[in-house]
């Protein structure tokens, strides 16, 4: 009886052990479910955010820019484990004058959207609090910390595999006629060119 009961305990213990495991290797997210689906994709390319909270939702609108990866404030101050983050979208994606509605944006475009942000986030998660704030203060003030904090996010997502994606992201702008070109040069200047990822891509293969 005794044994039996053993071996009942052994079970359960093991089958727990299981559902806890499993369930750290799931990302910890929340997103709507217009873009759910995307932001899985996204996620899949970025394992060692797994166990990192972050929260995916719509803004009406947010200045000078389409998404906004960041620390929530509730956790700025703590530790890296221990930091959450939210990455804003802007409800209608709207480039120069042209407006698009989320839901229009081809979906390969919106997962290389996100997996550029959690290139941020994966940038964030390597500063110390007082390093972040650094970072933070640099971004507003420092055009080529702009340059260069983007370009470093598009790196992480293309050495994450996610070149085809990002690629897909800029032809989107680049090619799109009914997009200014001030806005064009824009991203030109600031993050990497088709070319470069292409480039970035072949030596990785």
């Amino acid at each position: 009886m005794k044994l039996k009961k053993f071996l009942v305990f052994l079970t359960i213990s093991g089958m727990l052990f299981f559902v806890i495991n499993v369930m750290k290797q799931q990302p910890i997210f929340k997103a709507p479910k217009t873009i759910s689906e995307e932001v899985e994709i996204a996620l899949s390319y970025y394992p060692d955010l797994n166990e990192i909270p972050i929260e995916f939702k719509f803004k009406e609108h947010i200045k000078k820019s389409t998404m906004q990866a960041q620390p929530k404030f509730s956790s700025f101050f703590k530790s890296r484990k221990k930091r959450s983050y939210v990455v804003l979208i802007s409800k209608h994606i709207k480039i120069s004058d042209k407006e698009f509605n989320t839901k229009d944006i081809p979906k390969e475009v919106m997962i290389g959207w996100l997996g550029h942000e959690l290139g941020h986030i994966v940038d964030y998660q390597s500063r110390d609090n007082l390093n972040l704030l650094g970072f933070g203060l640099h971004y507003l003030f420092s055009v080529d910390y702009i340059k260069h904090a983007e370009r470093t996010a598009d790196s992480v997502a293309v050495d994450r595999g996610m070149g085809d994606y990002i690629i897909a992201t800029k032809r989107f702008i680049l090619d799109h006629a009914e997009i200014s070109e001030t806005y064009k040069n824009r991203m030109r200047k600031f993050y990497l060119s088709p070319e470069e990822i292409m480039q970035m891509i072949d030596k990785v293969d």
